[in-house]
């Protein structure tokens, strides 16, 4: 099962491409969508529109799981990861793919088995887990990847978090 996992941001949306074979997760592509701050918002959501739908259209994955948001103290900034959150959701609507959502808290449970693990800890897992040298850089596309590998883990009760 190939499966596309997004970390949403209206800066950078990391996003990660995996192999699931049911045991063992390959890392197929990783990597973050860049939008700059001067640029008009209607824009900087086409961006990231555009670019997860180059994503789906080239990887063709069966799922796609998504960062919920946690809520911050910027409302305007809690607002505008929102919008991109939903551009990138509305790009992978109506491509076959299913969809899914996880909370911070249940990817940090499924990849370190702590759910108030830190970044670090995420990061370390993540690279054992698919047996890397390094930890994968920048922040944003490593927790992509690590929402695609939560769904994976997450796969056998998937219903409990579709987007429906």
């Amino acid at each position: 099962m190939r499966i596309l996992g997004i970390d949403p941001g209206i800066a950078i949306t990391g996003y990660g491409v995996i192999d699931w074979d049911g045991g063992r997760v390959t890392l197929v592509e990783c990597g973050t969508i860049v939008t700059h701050a001067g640029t008009p918002l209607p824009k900087r959501l086409s961006v990231v529109y555009e670019n997860v739908r180059e994503l789906l259209v080239k990887h063709g994955p069966g799922c796609v799981a998504f960062e919920e948001l946690f809520s911050g103290k910027n409302v305007k900034t809690v607002i505008e990861v929102a919008q991109a959150r939903g551009a990138a959701m509305a790009a992978a609507f109506g491509t076959g793919a299913e969809l899914f959502e996880y909370t911070p808290i249940q990817i940090k449970q499924a990849i370190a088995g702590y759910g108030r693990a830190d970044k670090r800890q995420v990061q370390q897992m993540v690279r054992l887990l698919l047996g890397l040298d390094t930890v994968i850089k920048p922040d944003d596309a490593a927790d992509a990847v690590a929402c695609a590998i939560c769904h994976a883990h997450s796969s056998r009760f998937s219903s409990a978090f579709q987007i429906k």
